[in-house]
């Protein structure tokens, strides 16, 4: 009977036949003898010895089917078990020219993306994907959160029109959505408490090793919340995927970077929370410095976005995120309320990665009021009529509500410790890269 690697290294199946499928991962062959690495469909390798003339012409991805006796070695890779082969099946012989080796520069692992998933840092990155994933459900579904699946086409902005990617939708133009919010805000009136994990789209002419042209977005709204719960319910969310990380994910985590899985032993809760005018205070004292649109270098004040730079520097000797808000309103998008003891900051919150990964997730509670997001909408120069339906929810039974929106890639890639944020993406989309 087939089975995967992963179930097979135990005791009880010493000496015993065994059938396995995968992939030739590594090839060593010898006048009488060849050693194989296979790889099954898990990313799992196992050592497996046959006769030389068993496998004269195979070649590494070669797919195959052994059959043979589990035996103990410790000389063996990934846990000392060895297969002493007996018969192989032949599915496929790979071509000579695999491109992908032990060592490639990040561009060709790029290029080839298609093939480079098959290396085992790719196969244990989409393995903590997949965990981010399947944790984040665990936890909004025992919350009794409702899952929801909104469009991905849209007609109207949310982060603004300069980062929209347009497309030909019949006899109309249509948007890739930047954020599916505005169409869970309209379904907490029917649904309670919702949210989705969907793919966003920005087309940002950036080349930083944080932004992505498409990424995956997991997004939540909730009636009747103030800033307090939106702050606890993001820290409840995220600490809890930190936890099922470290009890659940040691060997992925072990595999592509120990020292990080060490940092997440360091993050505890509450997460600290201070105000935009505090962070201005702090970077001010350091001496913090940014970059005018026509390139000039100046001393950051009031009133000007926080950036990579100066996230970094607000993070960069943290061990725990931190919790950022009341924002100035007018470097807002326009959904975002009015702060009810200061007019000139909004009800906006963004959470801070430590050591300098910036935002992984931002939020606050939105503007309930129907005059006032009208003349919100006007001051950032959209027109109120491609939000009419956005605009009905405040006519009919309006309440206050809020959400956020998180970046899985960011998020995995603090965790990880990467550099790159390509790196936590099985097929990255940025300026230059659409293909494969």
């Amino acid at each position: 009977m087939f089975k995967r690697i992963a179930d097979l290294r135990t005791e009880d199946n010493v000496g015993k036949t065994i059938l396995l499928r995968g992939w030739i991962h590594r090839l060593r062959k010898q006048k009488e003898k060849t050693f194989i690495i296979l790889r099954d469909d898990r990313g799992d390798i196992i050592q497996a010895v046959c006769p030389s003339k068993f496998c004269e012409n195979l070649m590494i991805e070669s797919s195959i089917e052994i059959q043979g006796k589990l035996e103990k070695d410790p000389r063996a890779v990934e846990g000392g078990y060895e297969v002493k082969v007996d018969k192989i099946l032949i599915f496929n012989i790979a071509n000579a020219d695999y491109p992908i080796g032990e060592y490639q520069s990040d561009e060709i692992l790029l290029d080839f993306r298609h093939l480079s998933l098959r290396t085992r840092k790719m196969i244990n990155v989409g393995k903590l994907r997949n965990s981010l994933l399947r944790y984040s459900r665990e936890w909004f579904a025992k919350d009794d959160w409702m899952e929801v699946t909104p469009p991905i086409l849209v007609q109207s902005s949310v982060e603004g029109g300069s980062t929209l990617f347009e497309v030909k939708y019949f006899n109309e133009k249509a948007y890739l959505s930047q954020s599916s919010q505005l169409y869970l805000e309209s379904m907490i009136y029917c649904l309670g408490p919702v949210w989705t994990i969907s793919p966003s789209f920005r087309a940002e002419k950036s080349r930083t090793i944080r932004h992505l042209a498409e990424f995956t977005h997991l997004e939540a709204e909730a009636p009747w919340i103030n800033m307090t719960d939106l702050i606890t319910i993001q820290e409840k969310l995220i600490f809890s995927i930190i936890t099922q990380i470290k009890e659940h994910n040691k060997k992925e985590l072990e595999f592509l970077n120990a020292a990080a899985a060490k940092k997440l032993d360091e993050i505890s809760t509450p997460f600290e929370k201070i105000t935009y005018d505090k962070a201005i205070d702090n970077l001010r004292s350091i001496e913090c410095r940014i970059r005018d649109n026509d390139g000039k270098e100046r001393l950051i004040e009031w009133g000007d976005d926080l950036n990579l730079e100066s996230e970094r520097e607000l993070t960069r000797d943290r061990s725990n995120p931190i919790f950022v808000t009341n924002y100035p309103l007018r470097i807002k998008p326009f959904y975002v309320k009015q702060d009810p003891l200061n007019e000139k900051t909004g009800l906006a919150v963004d959470l801070l990665a430590p050591q300098g990964y910036g935002e992984i997730s931002g939020g606050g509670i939105r503007e309930d009021n129907l005059e006032k997001l009208t003349k919100r909408i006007r001051e950032t120069d959209l027109n109120p009529n491609d939000y009419s339906w956005y605009l009905d929810l405040r006519k009919y039974g309006s309440v206050p509500h809020g959400g956020f929106g998180l970046g899985l890639e960011r998020l995995l890639r603090w965790i990880l410790d990467f550099d790159d944020i390509k790196n936590v993406t099985l097929f990255p989309r940025t300026m230059t890269r659409i293909l494969p």
